[in-house]
């Protein structure tokens, strides 16, 4: 017997939104290096768990993206958080204004259009090695071009009736939309330097209007992030 679809679902989320001057040393660290970035987010959150759980980042929630304005030499940064962030150990130098925290509380409906951006990290699983009988992931591959961002996104939307999970395990995001009308924008990539030398995150954003069609499922990609590197 199949559980009746609910036709609502409730989003709630704290979202900080901090505009940095990328000329500042602390700043410019975090645009050349990935594990930089992610120390300067989870700064914000001491406390809320033990030091060093591998898992901090789930439990609490935390998904950032940003983005860059050479000619104003700024830093735009937006996290979502379960929980508050405290921003107080960034520099005050580094800060142009004031961080702009945002409590977000929104019930979404089935048949709602939202508008919608998101920076995603698009990728593929290429096999590696003879065949094997058992089930194993292969090498972690990203997509480079616009369309292949585009079919990666589109194999996660979710026509009405169809289930939260697609073919091959795909996690779908409660909602549809119209492949044509998405722009897909290719953004550099990140990367680290070493210890994590190897470690390269490929970034395109995607924008479009989205039609409800699972709010449940719509609340849970929103509060877990879509895909690798949880944009």
């Amino acid at each position: 017997m199949n559980t009746p679809r609910t036709t609502a679902a409730r989003f709630v989320a704290t979202h900080s939104v901090l505009t940095l001057d990328a000329r500042h040393p602390y700043v410019a660290k975090s645009l050349v290096d990935a594990q930089d970035m992610h120390r300067t987010v989870m700064n914000g959150f001491r406390g809320w768990v033990e030091d060093g759980d591998p898992t901090a980042r789930a439990q609490m929630g935390v998904l950032s993206t940003w983005s860059v304005d050479l000619k104003a030499a700024a830093l735009v940064l937006v996290v979502q958080s379960r929980v508050p962030g405290d921003w107080s150990r960034i520099p005050r130098a580094a800060l142009t204004g004031k961080p702009h925290v945002i409590t977000v509380d929104r019930t979404v409906h089935a048949g709602d259009v939202l508008g919608f951006r998101t920076v995603v990290n698009p990728t593929r699983s290429k096999p590696t090695g003879k065949p094997s009988p058992e089930k194993t992931r292969g090498q972690r591959l990203p997509h480079s071009t616009p369309d292949h961002v585009k079919n990666w996104f589109v194999r996660r939307l979710q026509a009405e009736d169809e289930p939260a999970t697609g073919q091959g395990g795909v996690a779908r995001i409660g909602a549809t939309a119209d492949p044509a009308a998405l722009g897909v924008r290719m953004l550099p990539t990140v990367s680290s330097p070493a210890p994590h030398k190897d470690l390269r995150i490929a970034r395109a954003e995607i924008r479009g209007s989205l039609t409800v069609t699972d709010p449940e499922t719509l609340v849970t990609a929103l509060s877990n992030g879509l895909g690798h590197a949880r944009a």
